[in-house]
């Protein structure tokens, strides 16, 4: 019987390529499977259009994997046990599987449900995480704030409908990254304008890419971001 494969999750940062860690680059040299999330047929994730500068062409069977965007638990169940059957197919042949995500694999990162599964189903892979470089430390760099120094207390935070929630971890924190900012971006505007902190945030859309964007919070009203924006309010 064939040596089963290792399971790699493998953070690639934030955006820029040159984020990448020397290990992250090392594993997706060796392993001969790359894969990968995507939404729909065809189209290259996040994580793998920053990691593919590292992937040899033609040298690797390169696998995208669909995740739906679905509240529904049926659906959701069924396609991880898809997924999770597809990766175990090359895994119980022995072969190694790097499963590359943006940011760090262990930070609300798909590959945290994947190991899961995959631990359930499958508890004899291995499963190794190759850490990387988050979006949260990639925007304190190219924002030139410091997170937190001494006892001062920073949160990391998904943003959510839930007004008083947002409020409570503000006023709470010394400094506070709201992730997945887009879809509740009035509401936190507004919350920052109660609490007199709008000129205490800045928000960023795919930090350290070429494709960043760093906005003009004062001009943010109304405006539809993309799904990978965050924002960070450093209280003085």
């Amino acid at each position: 019987m064939n040596k089963v494969g290792t399971l790699y999750g493998v953070g690639v940062g934030p955006g820029d390529p040159e984020l990448i860690t020397v290990k992250a680059f090392r594993i997706l040299q060796q392993v001969p499977v790359i894969a990968y999330p995507k939404k729909r047929k065809g189209s290259k994730s996040y994580a793998h259009r920053i990691a593919e500068a590292f992937i040899p062409a033609g040298e690797k069977e390169q696998v995208g994997l669909v995740f739906p965007m679905t509240k529904d638990q049926n659906i959701l169940e069924r396609e991880w046990n898809n997924t999770t059957a597809t990766l175990w197919e090359y895994l119980r042949r022995g072969q190694d599987v790097a499963f590359v995500t943006e940011g760090d694999p262990l930070l609300y990162s798909t590959f945290i449900h994947m190991k899961r599964v995959m631990q359930e189903q499958h508890p004899e892979v291995k499963i190794q995480a190759v850490p990387g470089i988050s979006s949260i430390n990639g925007a304190a760099a190219r924002l030139g704030i410091d997170l937190a120094d001494g006892d001062e207390r920073v949160a990391i935070v998904p943003a959510t409908h839930d007004r008083e929630a947002m409020r409570k971890v503000l006023e709470e924190n010394d400094c506070v990254v709201f992730l997945k900012v887009a879809k509740v971006l009035d509401l936190l505007l507004s919350v920052l304008d109660e609490l007199d902190l709008r000129r205490n945030a800045s928000v960023v859309t795919k930090v350290t890419s070429d494709e960043e964007v760093i906005w003009d919070v004062d001009r943010l009203d109304g405006l539809e971001l993309e799904y990978l924006t965050l924002m960070v309010v450093r209280k003085r």
